[in-house]
């Protein structure tokens, strides 16, 4: 018995194959380049076609398929919001995957990158023996997969989690309202947000990124300008660290965690910031709660929401 997992991010799509013991078999990846719409959905029935074809057995022993969205997962109708991905407000994946598999007994489980995220860590990673773990993946987007009393927090309409609308700053802008006040200042195109924002006001900055056209700008480049002393990048750091610090604080004094578990492209890098991180949470959350979480980098880095997937489709349940 195997499952599939794919992990469908904001600019490539993962997918790998697992036996029960979570043995990760064989893997793929792709990018989405400049796909939108069914434009992504044949990539993924590309890519599934490509495992089966590479799994023990050309796929027979495959009963299970798992799929983590950057989004929301409305399972009872089977559709998937992605805003990230054009043409996908009420993408009909659940049917799109149906369709093609030969086995119709295969089961197929969709569900956000937040609960495949802090499910893979509970499986194979860092939370391995949790029952009240958050996952905070901080990449393209912010959102956070809440693991409290050993179940996934989901919400009214599975959107709990959505944590890059937290208001970690004042005055309300206009500008939050599509992906949140947190998200629009520390996430990975938060960095080079505020990278250019930034350029805008300064207008003696000579530094190295100076010279480079408005989408040049990433947060690869932030991190290494920030290793070059680079004056701006520092200042765009300082920022992030303090709203990072924040939302963990937020977090840690909500659901009194074990851990807090730092994932995502960002973290990655950021990682080098994490006793900054923690000083800045300890400012503002119950001291208690604070003291008592621990605070990590993830185990599984940008595989976490592959693993989660293919638990989520070998349990064969919304867990």
């Amino acid at each position: 018995m195997a499952a599939i997992g794919l992990d469908l991010g904001g600019t490539k799509l993962s997918g790998a194959v697992f036996d029960t013991s979570g043995e990760l078999l064989t893997r793929e990846t792709k990018l989405l380049e400049s796909r939108k719409g069914k434009a992504v959905g044949k990539l993924i029935r590309i890519m599934i076609k490509e495992l089966y074809d590479v799994s023990p057995g050309k796929g027979s022993s495959i009963t299970a398929l798992g799929v983590s969205v950057p989004g929301i997962s409305h399972v009872h109708e089977g559709t998937v919001w992605a805003p990230n991905i054009g043409g996908w407000e009420n993408y009909p994946l659940h049917d799109e995957i149906a369709s093609m598999l030969n086995n119709p007994k295969t089961t197929i489980t969709i569900d956000s990158d937040r609960a495949c995220s802090i499910l893979g860590e509970v499986w194979k990673g860092a939370a391995v023996g949790c029952k009240n773990a958050v996952f905070l993946a901080v990449g393209t987007g912010i959102g956070a997969g809440i693991y409290t009393d050993g179940k996934v927090m989901r919400g009214e309409k599975d959107i709990a989690g959505a944590i890059g609308w937290l208001t970690l700053n004042k005055p309300y802008h206009p500008k939050y309202r599509q992906m949140g006040c947190f998200e629009y200042h520390a996430s990975g195109d938060g960095l080079a947000r505020m990278a250019l924002e930034y350029l805008k006001e300064e207008k003696d900055y000579s530094g190295i990124l100076k010279d480079k056209r408005p989408d040049e700008i990433s947060a690869h480049h932030l991190f290494l300008a920030y290793e070059q002393d680079d004056d701006l990048a520092k200042r765009v750091m300082k920022q992030a660290i303090e709203f990072w610090g924040m939302a963990i604080a937020n977090l840690v004094s909500l659901f009194n965690p074990e851990k807090i578990i730092l994932g995502g492209g960002v973290f990655g890098p950021a990682l080098q910031f994490k006793q900054q991180i923690i000083e800045e949470a300890t400012r503002w959350a119950q001291p208690i709660s604070i003291q008592r979480v621990a605070i990590e980098g993830s185990v599984l880095q940008n595989d976490a929401p592959l693993y989660g997937a293919a638990y989520l489709a070998l349990n064969d349940t919304i867990v």
